[in-house]
């Protein structure tokens, strides 16, 4: 099953659902805002991403620019920022299987679909 990790207020976000509507492909939304994903979970994902936490941030978001910007944070920090402020996390994230990608822009979520 195809997951998308959804923000209905970001408009690649919005671009990335519409991607997965027209390709016909059953898919579940995680509103990851209300559904605030555990460490366990955005490790996981990290994995399949194949990146570094810190490159899952968005690092124009206020919350990062006050709080952690010019920090020395471990992996571990990083993750438990975006546990505490999912706002924090980049998206759309689209996950099929093992593979998962990072919809900026949009249109490489037709890379793994």
């Amino acid at each position: 099953m195809i997951t998308i990790y959804h923000n209905n207020r970001c408009t690649k976000s919005r671009e990335g659902l519409e991607i997965l509507e027209n390709s016909g492909k059953p898919f579940e939304i995680k509103k990851y805002l209300e559904d605030i994903p555990n460490k366990k979970e955005l490790q996981e994902l990290i994995s399949k991403l194949g990146i570094k936490p810190i490159e899952l941030i968005r690092k124009n978001e206020a919350i990062w620019k006050e709080n952690f910007k010019g920090k020395e944070l471990s992996d571990s920090q990083i993750i438990t920022a975006m546990v505490e402020n999912p706002k924090l996390i980049e998206r759309p994230i689209v996950i099929n299987g093992d593979k998962a990608i990072i919809g900026r822009p949009p249109e490489n979520i037709l890379d793994i679909i």
